[in-house]
């Protein structure tokens, strides 16, 4: 697949970006140093150029820091997203989007990464505390500073994105979309496409749900946090388990694996410029980069449609 733009910014990414949440080893477990610097050096070996981050992806902030080591040295080569305004409190997550606090955790990452310059600067999460409109005007100025080069939100409504967009130019959104989550397309993308905003979405594959590896009967562990959202529950568990019956049989079919076979179908989206994959051994990032040199048949492309139809929308854990 071509490159594609982000906004009308002039930034080229791939259309299958790394999330680097995983590599942290926050949320996710058996993570290692090792693996995770092996994943981001298989990914840029692969063809993927843009990697999304943020401060609070790690209580140090482990991911900027390894995205620097990993890859500091091919960094006219590839793209990074970073985030500001969430920050670690006692483990806890806490909001501060205040333009001082945005400034102060845009430099850390600018350390932290071993770069001068952010190539997509995101507002991570809306403070309730803040006006919005001031939290943009920071924004803007890192923009004109020359240390940012895009600006984009993340979870954010659509009456938000106006806002923010009336102060600062925005290039990009950053909600969850993936077939059993797909709200955005009521409302959220439609005005992304109308103001040429990219939609850069997270969860493509549901943390590790749509890669059709877990069985009806699978056991998590008990530190796997996944276990209490719902769609890992239940009805939905089941629903979501009869749709990956049908994709494994087209993924059979076309000779992919089911996480390519998603990934595909996702960005292949209109409206949709980017899907973050998630990762943190070097074949699980290898697999879902493959997703953008595969093609299907209109017939594939059909039964894909009409069994995510099937499957319907489900409960966002995140505002769109």
């Amino acid at each position: 697949m071509p490159l594609r733009e982000i906004g009308s910014t002039g930034i080229q990414v791939t259309p299958v970006a790394m999330g680097c949440w995983p590599i942290a080893g926050v949320t996710s477990i058996h993570v290692t140093e090792e693996n995770s610097l092996a994943t981001l050096q298989a990914a840029a070996d692969a063809g993927i150029t843009h990697f999304d981050t943020a401060w609070i992806y790690g209580y140090e902030g482990e991911s900027e820091k390894l995205i620097g080591r990993a890859l500091g040295h091919r960094r006219d080569e590839i793209t990074i997203a970073s985030k500001g305004g969430i920050h670690w409190e006692n483990r806890e997550q806490a909001h501060d989007a205040r333009p001082e606090t945005i400034r102060a955790e845009c430099e850390g990452s600018l350390k932290r990464l071993g770069t001068d310059r952010i190539d997509l600067y995101y507002l991570h999460s809306p403070d309730p505390a803040v006006p919005l409109a001031e939290t943009a005007g920071a924004f803007r100025e890192l923009l004109d500073e020359g240390k940012i080069r895009s600006v984009g939100v993340s979870n954010c409504r659509v009456p938000q994105l106006e806002e923010f967009s009336r102060v600062c130019p925005l290039s990009a959104s950053q909600p969850p979309y993936n077939m059993l989550q797909r709200h955005i397309e009521e409302e959220h993308l439609p005005w992304c496409r109308e103001h040429n905003v990219s939609l850069m979405i997270y969860w493509p594959l549901m943390k590790g749900l749509l890669a059709g590896k877990l069985a009806r009967d699978h056991q998590f562990e008990p530190q796997d946090g996944r276990q209490k959202l719902p769609m890992f529950q239940g009805e939905e568990w089941e629903k979501t388990q009869d749709l990956l019956d049908v994709l494994r049989e087209v993924a059979a079919e076309a000779e992919v694996t089911i996480a390519q076979l998603v990934i595909h179908w996702t960005i292949s989206q209109p409206g949709i410029t980017a899907a973050l994959c998630g990762a943190k051994r070097p074949e699980q990032i290898v697999e879902t980069a493959a997703a953008m040199n595969i093609s299907l048949t209109e017939s594939q492309q059909t039964r894909i449609d009409q069994a995510v139809a099937e499957r319907g929308s489900t409960i966002l854990t995140r505002p769109v």
